[in-house]
């Protein structure tokens, strides 16, 4: 799918309600909702739990003590599955976490994802579509704190015990490739696939791509992005086939600056009513897909892009 981060106007997509695993670009959530209700200076203390976790780490372990803001950037921009746990732990626990990333989910208008994992493994009933993770992160965008760490290139992570701390470097390829790339979210696991979402700003306009259930053959996911976003690009301004509907308004109004929030409360991602909870969403015509299919098509057929 490609859409305006700005408008939402959906400018082309494929099967964009189809329902896959999302492995970690549903990362996001566990970031919103952190950002929404934590304080970003807070300090969480690692964990040996969140050093066992499967998948990609970013050294959160016992001994060690992270800010809300490190466990954000180890989160968003090395993928660090330690760091979601850690911050889930911070929303509640497991089972009040994952209740409020849905919720999350729910509010923004997310009626095909279902969270069984803060980190984006796979876990039953696990699943999102491309249309809902426009949502998410269209208005995650909209955040200055996410938006600051996902274009962010290198951040100095602590250590834990004798383990010095170390410069992350974001594995996002699309932020060093791609001209005016805005970051985004990589991520893979063996049922979801390769998954990504990236966006980037030309001229003022601001276009976001999402990728579900892909391969890294003939080229990786942040190249086919970038074919994508191409595309959207070369299409009049206004063009529109669909729209991203808006989030609730009771969320939007939480968006004050985390920095000056002194007090965390646990509760506010869950306040979220049944009949505000499913809103009616505008379709997205079959038109995009074909559009995009011939766009993947075509992106398959051609070498890779020369590294800049």
């Amino acid at each position: 799918m490609v859409a305006d981060l700005d408008s939402g106007a959906v400018i082309a997509a494929r099967d964009p309600h189809g329902r896959h695993r999302p492995a970690s670009v549903i990362k996001v959530l566990v970031a919103m909702a952190s950002i929404n209700t934590l304080t970003l200076n807070k300090s969480v203390a690692g964990t040996a739990d969140d050093a066992a976790v499967e998948g990609t780490k970013v050294g959160v372990n016992t001994g060690g003590t992270y800010t809300v803001n490190q466990l954000l950037h180890g989160l968003l921009m090395h993928s660090g599955n330690d760091a979601a746990y850690a911050l889930a732990r911070q929303l509640g626990g497991m089972p009040a976490a994952l209740e409020k990333i849905n919720l999350l989910a729910a509010k923004l208008g997310g009626r095909d994802t279902r969270v069984a994992t803060p980190s984006g493994l796979d876990g039953p009933g696990m699943s999102t579509s491309a249309y809902d993770i426009g949502l998410f992160y269209r208005y995650a965008w909209q955040n200055p704190v996410f938006a600051d760490i996902v274009a962010t290139r290198t951040f100095d992570f602590p250590g834990h015990g004798d383990h010095p701390g170390y410069e992350l470097e974001n594995d996002n390829q699309l932020l060093y490739n791609y001209p005016g790339a805005l970051g985004g979210k990589t991520g893979y696991t063996d049922d979801a696939g390769q998954t990504f979402v990236g966006a980037a700003n030309r001229d003022g306009r601001r276009l976001m791509t999402v990728l579900l259930h892909g391969t890294r053959q003939p080229i990786p996911p942040w190249e086919q992005a970038a074919h994508l976003l191409d595309y959207g690009f070369n299409t009049p301004a206004g063009t529109q086939i669909g729209t991203l509907i808006e989030p609730d308004p009771s969320l939007m109004s939480t968006d004050r600056n985390p920095a000056d929030r002194q007090r965390v409360d646990p509760q506010a991602a869950a306040r979220i009513s049944a009949a505000d909870a499913l809103p009616v969403r505008v379709g997205v015509a079959v038109i995009g897909a074909l559009i995009v299919f011939g766009l993947i098509m075509v992106a398959r057929a051609m070498n890779r892009r020369p590294q800049h």
